[in-house]
């Protein structure tokens, strides 16, 4: 195990969306899986309780603790895209499986997790300053999932 891993908590369904994660994104996969050896307050003996994931090289552990804490967007997976096809297979996955779409190339998955789906085009762009990066923060302004070609439109005037 890692010395440092970032912890997710869900209602249930960490197995699930340990499982997705695998299957969404490169250099990620399902670990172990632990079972609570008795009953708890929101499970019983036998249920998944937690379990080892890791997200594009980042350990994580999902533990299945129950509707207590609910996720917000002071947590986000920040995903580093090459082009539109990579920053459209991603969106359309979260958004599609269950997701909602938010602003400026955020979206959440169906478990609540925030993720920005971030081109490198905008990165790049938003670091170059001056009056490109003024364009092209306008522009990410007016998006929901990032298009590239509006972002590269926008950094050459």
């Amino acid at each position: 195990m890692a010395k440092n891993t970032i912890c997710l908590w869900y209602d249930k369904d960490a197995e699930a969306a340990a499982r997705f994660y695998a299957e969404t994104f490169p250099d990620s996969a399902v670990g172990a899986i632990y079972r609570a050896p008795g009953d708890y307050p929101s499970g019983k003996m036998g249920d998944v309780l937690t379990v080892a994931f890791t997200v594009i090289g980042i350990p994580c552990l999902g533990i299945n603790g129950g509707p207590a804490f609910t996720h917000n967007e002071a947590f986000s997976f920040q995903i580093s895209t090459e082009d539109q096809e990579e920053t459209d297979r991603y969106w359309h996955a979260i958004v599609g499986n269950g997701g909602t779409e938010s602003a400026c190339g955020w979206c959440k998955d169906r478990w609540g997790i925030s993720w920005q789906i971030t081109p490198r085009a905008l990165t790049e762009a938003m670091a170059s300053g001056g009056d490109a990066a003024k364009r092209v923060f306008a522009a990410m302004m007016t998006m929901r999932k990032i298009d590239v070609a509006a972002i590269e439109a926008a950094r050459h005037g």
